[in-house]
């Protein structure tokens, strides 16, 4: 039983400090009374009591991995819990774990890198990061090779609408919710699809999230609107607020959402998409975790903050931008550190600010360079649209911005996130006529384009995605990496709903 395994952990890490100061009570007492028989004692103590308290590590540390899933390391040692219910224990455990800096080396020193849990909890800093006490993190590691099942998008669906009920979360929410997700999946985002599911699902337990909030409005004029999410599912705040500004562009030809109290809120092209299903012009923006560094800073200060712009055309043809303004995701360079092969320029920082390849440290500094990468390659620009998605998003919206969001990897999910986003909807037809034919007739004049390799023609925004839900429709299931399904399955056995099931 998880109590049983608490008892355990705390009484041999309490014997381990126990004895720690033992050795140094008996090199004092040789050290003010010196003689032979002494200096033996000395030496046989201070053997006896380093192996009594290494086997007092060592069982903490098994009793420990009985009530994780995993142990990984990106610039802090996490432990990850398989029953989120077992974290208020965990959180009391911890200044035991951090006091014995030994524990950090021998998690460390583990050698388990897949991360599958409900609920994550920092169980031991590095050695020189100790001033991050009490903080939570959850930490994903789902790269592995694609398991040869698929997964039909309608159980896909079924299964991320179940987790979310398990945890509380009202039937429409977990629609809404699902919905972003399977669409994220379905497209070929895997990095915003199920992949996300995990995370929701540990804020919603341990109530940093709100799974049951509903947006309200604070202040509004004909085309502008300001909402509180009230730490609601992010996809219900964007729900909410991107079909206010339809109304509005709709009523008046334009609507301008901002939201504050939001969270995660996924792919940014799902809002866009949903003004272009009711032929309008889509905008949306948000801001995220500081990840970015600012051109000539040494540290994050900006997030990845993504914005999507989204237009018709004539014969079901769209243009759709969905992208981030740093140069790569952090999950490119997980994959490069995973490989053991350099980061191309450009991606990553050092903790002195200059460009590295080397994945491992640009992973574990959590320092992304801004769109353009480095001041001389124009980084600047990409750092300019950063920092124009966190003024609308978050300045303006009331919401976090800036250094003052949460870090995912040391404040955790003990926090809310209070992030910023924004909603444009805009309608066409109070500009110039013929607007899906114009927007046809400059789609063919870019993908027209002479390509530099005729095996790779020219593409425009949205196209890869278009072709990846076509190719999901063929195969008849949208094919998971193993990790992730291993997750799945966890969860399933964790929040006690049917697993998934298999084409």
């Amino acid at each position: 039983p998880a109590q049983l395994i608490l008892i355990g952990i705390l009484t041999t890490l309490s014997l381990s400090l126990c004895l720690s100061s033992l050795r140094y009570v008996i090199y004092v007492y040789v050290f003010v009374y010196p003689s032979l028989s002494h200096t033996l004692l000395f030496c046989f103590g201070y053997l006896f009591v380093g192996y009594v308290t290494l086997f007092a590590d060592m069982t903490a540390l098994t009793l420990l991995r009985r009530s994780v899933t995993a142990v990984s390391y990106d610039g802090y040692a996490h432990v990850c819990v398989t029953n989120w219910r077992f974290l208020p224990q965990l959180q009391r455990c911890q200044l035991h774990l951090h006091v014995s800096g030994r524990h950090a080396a021998v998690l460390l020193s583990s050698k388990t890198t897949a991360t599958t849990a409900t609920s994550a909890v920092a169980a031991a800093q590095a050695p020189n990061a100790y001033a991050n006490v009490g903080g939570f993190s959850i930490t994903y590691r789902t790269m592995s090779a694609a398991a040869p099942k698929l997964v039909a998008v309608a159980e896909s669906r079924r299964f991320m609408i179940d987790c979310f009920k398990a945890v509380k979360v009202p039937q429409a929410h977990a629609e809404a919710q699902a919905d972003l997700l399977v669409a994220a999946d379905h497209r070929g985002h895997f990095s915003h699809g199920m992949n996300r599911l995990e995370m929701y699902i540990n804020d919603l337990a341990i109530n940093s999230t709100d799974g049951a909030a509903v947006p309200k409005i604070l202040k509004e004029t004909p085309a502008t609107a300001w909402v509180d999410g009230l730490n609601g599912l992010g996809a219900v705040v964007g729900n909410y607020c991107m079909d206010l500004a339809i109304k509005k562009a709709k009523t008046v030809g334009v609507g301008w959402v901002c939201a504050k109290g939001s969270n995660h809120y996924g792919m940014a092209g799902w809002y866009a998409i949903r003004a272009m299903d009711q032929g309008l012009v889509g905008m949306s923006m948000t801001n995220t975790s500081p990840l970015m560094a600012p051109t000539r800073a040494k540290e994050a200060a900006l997030g990845t903050n993504p914005l999507s712009l989204g237009a018709n055309a004539t014969n079901g043809d769209k243009f759709l931008l969905d992208m981030a303004t740093t140069a790569v995701a952090v999950g490119k360079i997980e994959i490069q550190r995973r490989k053991g092969a350099p980061l191309p320029d450009g991606w990553a920082q050092d903790p002195s600010g200059e460009v590295t390849n080397d994945a491992e440290l640009g992973f574990s500094t959590g320092c992304l360079m801004p769109l353009g990468g480095s001041e001389l390659t124009s980084g600047y620009k990409g750092y300019g649209l950063g920092a124009m998605v966190d003024i609308l998003s978050g300045v303006m919206s009331g919401a976090n911005y800036s250094t003052q969001v949460r870090k995912w990897t040391h404040a955790g999910a003990d926090s809310a996130a209070d992030l910023g986003q924004v909603f444009i909807a805009v309608d066409p037809n109070c500009f110039a006529p013929n607007f899906e034919e114009r927007m046809a007739d400059f789609n063919s004049r870019l993908r027209g384009a002479t390509p530099t390799d005729p095996s790779k023609p020219v593409l425009l925004a949205g196209d890869k995605e278009k072709k990846g839900m076509a190719d999901v429709d063929a195969a008849g299931g949208i094919q998971y990496l193993e990790n992730q399904l291993k997750t799945c399955a966890n969860l399933a056995e964790i929040l006690k709903i049917k697993p998934l099931s298999f084409v």
